[in-house]
């Protein structure tokens, strides 16, 4: 088992900043590869980025490229989210999850463990 918190999330104006972070705890977690997903009001969870256990190998949706970076520290077994030039639409709740596939890594179906979730705000 894995359990997975999520932090950082808030209200920010359009063209800030925030860093979220999700704490692991449980499993060994550097064999565990993790992604972002988020979830706006009326909409189905979207991927937004993922790091991979094996190589750090990191991929992003094309909406997010150039604005978010995603990084981990295993010694902390801490995955962040660092979200820059926000925009009116990446409001939404944010979510960690993990898994140790290494495949399908943009389909939330993949990911065996979630975490309960930030909300994030972006005003415009």
């Amino acid at each position: 088992q894995v359990q997975l918190v999520e932090s950082g999330g808030g209200l920010v104006q359009a063209g800030g900043s925030l860093r979220l972070s999700c704490s692991a705890s449980g499993r060994t977690f550097s064999r565990f590869s993790v992604g972002w997903f988020r979830q706006a009001p009326g909409k189905e969870r979207e991927f937004v980025a993922t790091t991979t256990w094996n190589t750090g190998s990191t991929y992003y949706t094309d909406a997010v490229k150039g604005r978010f970076t995603i990084s981990r520290d295993n010694a902390k077994n801490t995955v962040y989210l660092q979200m820059n030039s926000l925009k009116s639409e990446d409001t939404a709740v944010y979510y960690c999850a993990a898994t140790t596939s290494l495949i399908r890594y943009y389909t939330s179906g993949t990911y065996d463990y979630w975490g309960q979730g930030t909300q994030v705000t972006v005003s415009s």
